[in-house]
């Protein structure tokens, strides 16, 4: 990202929130620190991981505590691992970075707001940053979201931020990140309600804030590599796929344009309701 795009994005950004701060949000606190859990899906040695911890941990009068999977959770969603959780405290450098936790990443996120916050409780859940776009309903799969979603669940308010896999200077990333916590911060969060940022490669058209879009990664075909009496091994091929829909996050994003898209947990079909309480459907 080039500096004059980097300040274009910035004052995009600070335009395009406004409706986000025109009602709903929750009150900050002044007295004490502003406490960040800060977690992910690609594991908490992710180098994107550790360089957004950096960007935040620098922002004033912020507490960062980070409680992330072990290992790898791409693709888990909001799923959760039953029994005993085993949690490890992770160096880096030669200090204390966080809390590996065994499990998906909405069990790091449960874990650190319940146990970890127990004595403080957390302003702020943050997700990322994931290696790989999270826009349109890529979203539904997404580890880095089901991380920021746990937060929703447990009604502390949530950023989740992803980038495309190259092409991307993820120390911007990280910085246009704080922007959004630092005015968070400052003027409250929304409650109920989590923003999923996610930034493309290349260079940058401004920022965008639209609905969850389509799909951008779709299914083409499984092929089978291995074969063996009854056991069957296939691999999944997947394709990219251009939106042509100009009102989707899924479109600004392949546009080049940073999105910013609120996301809620109730996936309920309003529309649909009365029509299905008017099936009157017996009792068996």
């Amino acid at each position: 990202m080039t500096s004059s795009s980097y300040y274009r994005s910035k004052r995009n950004l600070c335009f395009g929130l406004t409706l986000l701060l025109l009602s709903g949000f929750t009150s900050t606190l002044s007295a004490q620190s502003y406490r960040i859990l800060l977690s992910n899906d690609d594991g908490i040695e992710s180098p994107l991981l550790i360089a957004l911890h950096q960007v935040l941990v620098a922002l004033p009068d912020v507490e960062v505590v980070v409680s992330a999977p072990n290992e790898n959770q791409s693709g888990s969603s909001h799923s959760t691992n039953s029994g005993p959780v085993v949690v490890e405290r992770i160096q880096h450098e030669g200090e204390f970075f966080g809390y590996a936790v065994q499990g998906r990443p909405a069990d790091a996120v449960r874990f650190g707001l319940y146990e970890l916050g127990k004595e403080n409780a957390f302003d702020l859940v943050v997700s990322g940053i994931n290696r790989g776009a999270n826009v349109g309903d890529v979203s539904h799969l997404s580890g880095t979201i089901g991380a920021a979603m746990e937060g929703i669940y447990q009604g502390v308010p949530a950023i989740a931020v992803s980038q495309e896999s190259e092409g991307v200077d993820t120390a911007a990333s990280a910085r246009f990140t704080a922007q959004l916590v630092t005015l968070y911060k400052e003027q409250g969060a929304p409650q109920g309600t989590l923003v999923s940022i996610n930034i493309p490669g290349g260079e940058l058209q401004g920022v965008s804030v639209r609905p969850m879009g389509d799909s951008y990664l779709q299914t083409s075909h499984y092929e089978l590599v291995e074969r063996a009496g009854d056991r069957s091994v296939y691999e999944r091929e997947r394709i990219t796929v251009q939106s042509s829909d100009s009102r989707t996050d899924t479109y600004a994003y392949q546009q080049g344009y940073i999105t910013l898209t609120p996301l809620k947990f109730d996936w309920t079909d309003t529309d649909f309701l009365d029509r299905l309480e008017s099936w009157s459907l017996p009792l068996p």
